[in-house]
Order: structure tokens, then C-alpha cells, then sequence
């Protein structure tokens, strides 16, 4: 993850055209997008000074202030330039003020009694808890029975959807979910730098994965926080599930994942059916 500031403000500034910034366009250009000089025009800084924070030259460089990070105007100046949205915005700031990092937390991944008992009462959802790393902690037995979750294992959704060649029968749309779940893996690391088993995680996708390589490259940051997925189950069939994530107060590195069918829905029948199926121990 070195050198992650100055790989996402490279990538921003290359997907911009200077016309659109008002800027001229002189002929053929080297490499698309802004140049690292019209974005230091644009900001407000001089160009060396920005030269110097792509570059990410550590704690000691001179773009960076007293308190150890560099300013909101700086920060806010280059938002507005690069026109990056909410997400790009939270991204930017938590790599260019990097938190410091105490440890892995064993209490991290341990999920509390309350929270499996409300799990185990959403009986007409799918739900399951997630970590920063979308490993799955916790799951109700309509998640189980859904997504194939069945004990000790590689519970790790990236790894499961890059390298388990099901997975692309399972997501009909897996090239969309292929790219928001990098999204927001990439803004999770953002939030957790110097994670090791991040940088793990995304070494061996990289090496094992060109669908993975390509999109970690693209540097897109977007949080998975609500949507629509398709599933293509092997009993219950296709299965149409809006989803909703919720943080867990307690545990903020934890987010609750539920899946919400239209009651009355195809999608929701096919549900309670594979639920009765699940909980019966059938098949």
C-alpha cells in the first residue's frame, strides 16, 4: 500500500481533460489528463509543493503540517480540482493523514452475543457481519443457506469471488460486483493503513486474479452501503435482493449486512422456502 496518495491523485488527475477545467488543450499530450502543474495552478500551490505530496515523501516533508497531516485547504483545494465525490473525498483524506496503527486487535473479529441473537432474528433476511476486510464473522442461518456459509473456512468474500470459479454462476452481474466490492475494498484499506493482512489479501488477488489486478489499478473507491444484487441460486433459482449495511456501534471495523426481499415478492417466497428447507435440515 506505499505510495497509495500518490497513485489515487494520478489516476484522478489523468481522468480529467484540461477543456473540462477550462484550461487549454496544447495539441498531443504525453500522458491523458491534467499534468501535476495545472492541478497546482487550479489548487492554489505551488507546483513543487504538490510535486512533493504525490510523491509521499513521509512525515517529514514539507507539505505536511505541525499535526502531521496535510491541511484541509490543501486537501479541499485538490478535492474541487480533481472533482472527486463524497467517497474520494473521505479517501483522500484518510491516506494523506494516515492514522496511526496500534496493532491488530484480537477483540476486531469477534462478534458480540447481542448481535448474533438480532442475526439469528432476522429469520425473513439474510444476514451476516462483515470486518474492514469483508471477511465474514457471523451469519443467520437464511445467509447460510443462501450464500453457502457452513463453518470453519475461507470466509473471505474477495477471495471467494475472484478465485471460486462458482462465483460467477452465483452473480449473474459478476463483472458489477466484481468491481464495487474492489471499490470498497480499496476504501476500507484507505481507513487501515499498514494492515498486513490487507496487503496480504491483495497481493495474492493480484497475482491469482487479472479481473482483480485490473481493478485494483483503477484506484475506484466507493462504499458498498446499499443496492440491489442478483443471485442465481442452485435450489431456489434466481433471487432478486435489495441490501442494507449497517455499522456496528460497539465494533466500528464491523458492518451488518442484511438482504431485505419486497415482502409478497417472488424473491421472498423462493426465501422462506429455502429458510424452511435450511432450518429442517433437508436435502
Amino acid at each position: 500500500m506505499d505510495g497509495e496518495l500518490g497513485d489515487f491523485l494520478r489516476s484522478r488527475r489523468a481522468r480529467i481533460r484540461p477543456e473540462e477545467v477550462g484550461l487549454p488543450s496544447y495539441g498531443r499530450r504525453r500522458v491523458p489528463g491534467l499534468r501535476r502543474e495545472e492541478v497546482a495552478q487550479l489548487a492554489g500551490v505551488s507546483v513543487d509543493y504538490y510535486v512533493r505530496l504525490e510523491q509521499s515523501r513521509g512525515p517529514g516533508d514539507p507539505t505536511r503540517t505541525r499535526s502531521g497531516g496535510v491541511s484541509d485547504a490543501v486537501l479541499d483545494a485538490i478535492a474541487r480540482v480533481l472533482r472527486l465525490d463524497g467517497a474520494e473525498q473521505a479517501y483522500l483524506r484518510a491516506v494523506a493523514r494516515p492514522r496511526r496503527q496500534d496493532g491488530p486487535d484480537p477483540a476486531a473479529s469477534r462478534v458480540r452475543p447481542g448481535v448474533r441473537l438480532l442475526l439469528d432474528g432476522m429469520d425473513r433476511s439474510p444476514a451476516y457481519v462483515l470486518d474492514h476486510r469483508m471477511e465474514v464473522l457471523a451469519w443467520n442461518a437464511l445467509a447460510g443457506a443462501v450464500l453457502g456459509f457452513d463453518g470453519p473456512g475461507d470466509l473471505s468474500l474477495p477471495r471467494r469471488l475472484f478465485l471460486d470459479p462458482d462465483a460467477r454462476e452465483l452473480y449473474p452481474d459478476w463483472d458489477g460486483v466484481t468491481e464495487q466490492m474492489v471499490a470498497h475494498l480499496r476504501l476500507q484499506a484507505g481507513h487501515h493503513p499498514g494492515d498486513r493482512a490487507t496487503a496480504e489479501l491483495v497481493a495474492e488477488l493480484s497475482r491469482a486474479s487479472e479481473r482483480f489486478r485490473h481493478l485494483w489499478a483503477d484506484h475506484l473507491v466507493k462504499p458498498c452501503d446499499h443496492g440491489v444484487k442478483l443471485l442465481r441460486h442452485p435450489v431456489a433459482g434466481l433471487l432478486t435482493l435489495p441490501y442494507e449495511t449497517l455499522t456496528v456501534p460497539a465494533a466500528p471495523d464491523q458492518t451488518i449486512v442484511a438482504y431485505t426481499p419486497e415482502p409478497g415478492s417472488e424473491t421472498a417466497e423462493r426465501l422462506a422456502l429455502l429458510g424452511s428447507w435450511a432450518t429442517s435440515g433437508a436435502g
